[in-house]
């Protein structure tokens, strides 16, 4: 266990890359979609796109799942500590699928960048953070 709090730190520090990846990357889609006749621009944020997801979010995603999964192994009581926990893995869970949802998206706008409308990513793009808000509230206050 001595290693345990710097694996929760690592941990912190992991969720918090990813996050900024899935707060952001909805943000590049909207530019992308709404400025999809200017190629030019629409290159440049291609590019970005592929560099946030690919370089940024998905390790991140990675080593939150693996260092979450590390100290779920040393301090196993957790899983037994409510129903917090569980509703955390939850929102974990839809949190990892709608990181693969934006490598869906992402790739649906380089075949067509008229894809959805940029209202359409300004809704996506609160999903991370209600997802969040669960996950914050069930871990620092469990509340259930």
């Amino acid at each position: 266990m001595e290693y345990y709090t710097w694996i929760l730190a690592f941990h912190v520090m992991s969720f918090t890359s990813w996050m900024a990846m899935l707060f952001y990357l909805p943000r590049l889609f909207i530019y992308h979609r709404e400025h999809a006749d200017n190629k030019e621009f629409a290159k440049v944020v291609q590019i970005q796109e592929y560099k946030l997801y690919k370089y940024i979010g998905v390790p991140a995603m990675w080593a939150t799942i693996l260092s979450g999964s590390a100290m779920l192994y040393l301090n196993s009581a957790l899983l037994q500590s409510g129903a917090w926990i569980y509703i955390k893995l939850t929102a974990l869970a839809f949190l990892i699928a709608y990181s693969y949802s934006l490598e869906f998206i992402r790739k649906q706008l380089i075949d067509n960048p008229y894809y959805k409308t940029g209202k359409t990513f300004r809704f996506y793009n609160e999903v991370p953070t209600l997802l969040m808000i669960v996950i914050v509230i069930m871990v620092v206050i469990k509340p259930v």
